[in-house]
């Protein structure tokens, strides 16, 4: 099986069927659902579009940052110092401003880490996320452990995003977005670049092209995507804090990129999905016994992606992807012995 197949880039027809289908549940989920599950699916949107900013490190450039929240926080905090006090502030240059200053901050960390390789790439990734945590974490000016407040939501002008329809919609439009951005990159020629790098950087190199300049360039635009994301869940939420730029935050947009499926971006929503929906379920566990099930819910989500890994290669949309195909064989064959 080719790389590309392996990692789902060219979606089969049923999935991408599928895939319009939830689209289209997502935009007519409000009719039904409550106030509280449209907050819910918005929050799981702004973190499918994080997830997505990590797959074009992780999957299609082979890339593993456990620093990426990094990003995520800083545009958030970029939100919170930009709104007054009293008043709203303009999402029309505070989106662009946050989204620019997360792109920086990943040019010059990525400048530095990208000449790193395997394991070294890691560590440096989760050291200078690291470093980003302690400057907000133990500077009382920048609202230390406490974090700030976000006492309104950016002013759209024409529409209002303190209205929760509203902002669930455009969330939903980002994501829409962010998500036909990403995979018409996947396929242009910087696209099919990164793809190389991570089947074969050393190859790469060999027929000329300068692989530094290219993981660069996708380490920012990855960074800059996950400063989308900050900026959102900042605005939703009305806080930030540290934590957003913590270890846990890069970890778990690693495990919804590999329970979704990597390469593929529509894989990545799919885990953030999932992933957001275990989390709860898992922590409403019942207690048995004297056994409290809920309190111990990173052991539940721990074991079911390792199951994921372990018997579905590819993750979720790897594995529907092949019940579809066996499914088609299977009616295939059905309709040969019909007609035989």
């Amino acid at each position: 099986m080719s790389a590309a197949k392996a990692n789902l880039e060219a979606l089969p027809r049923t999935l991408q069927v599928v895939l319009a289908l939830a689209f289209l549940a997502l935009a007519l989920f409000p009719a039904i659902g409550t106030d509280f599950y449209v907050q819910s699916v918005a929050r799981m949107m702004i973190l499918a579009i994080f997830a997505m900013s990590l797959d074009l490190l992780l999957g299609v450039t082979g890339l593993v940052s456990l620093g990426h929240a990094a990003f995520f926080g800083l545009a958030g905090y970029a939100l919170a110092f930009l709104t007054p006090a009293g008043e709203p502030v303009s999402l029309w240059w505070t989106l662009p401003a946050a989204v620019a200053a997360s792109a920086l901050a990943a040019l010059v960390i990525g400048f530095f880490v990208v000449r790193t390789h395997g394991i070294y790439f890691i560590m440096v990734t989760m050291a200078f996320a690291q470093m980003v945590y302690y400057v907000f974490f133990d500077n009382k000016s920048l609202g230390g452990s406490d974090g700030i407040y976000v006492n309104f939501k950016p002013d759209a002008g024409f529409f209002d995003l303190d209205h929760k329809l509203v902002f669930y919609y455009f969330t939903l439009a980002m994501l829409l977005l962010v998500y036909a951005f990403l995979r018409r990159l996947l396929w242009s020629p910087f696209g099919r670049v990164l793809a190389g790098i991570r089947v074969n950087e050393h190859r790469m190199r060999a027929v000329g092209y300068g692989t530094f300049g290219y993981k660069l360039a996708a380490f920012t635009l990855a960074g800059g995507l996950a400063g989308l994301a900050g900026y959102l869940f900042a605005a939703q939420g009305g806080y930030v804090n540290p934590e957003l730029m913590g270890f846990h935050t890069s970890a778990h947009a690693i495990m919804m990129v590999i329970l979704g499926g990597m390469g593929n971006f529509a894989g990545a929503i799919v885990g953030a999905f999932a992933f957001e929906y275990l989390l709860h379920w898992f922590k409403d566990l019942p207690t048995v016994g004297a056994f409290n099930l809920g309190k111990h819910w990173q052991l539940w989500m721990g074991l079911f992606i390792v199951l994921v890994v372990v018997f579905a290669r590819g993750g979720l949309l790897g594995a529907v992807e092949r019940l579809s195909r066996r499914r088609g064989r299977a009616s295939a064959a059905a309709e040969e012995e019909r007609v035989a």
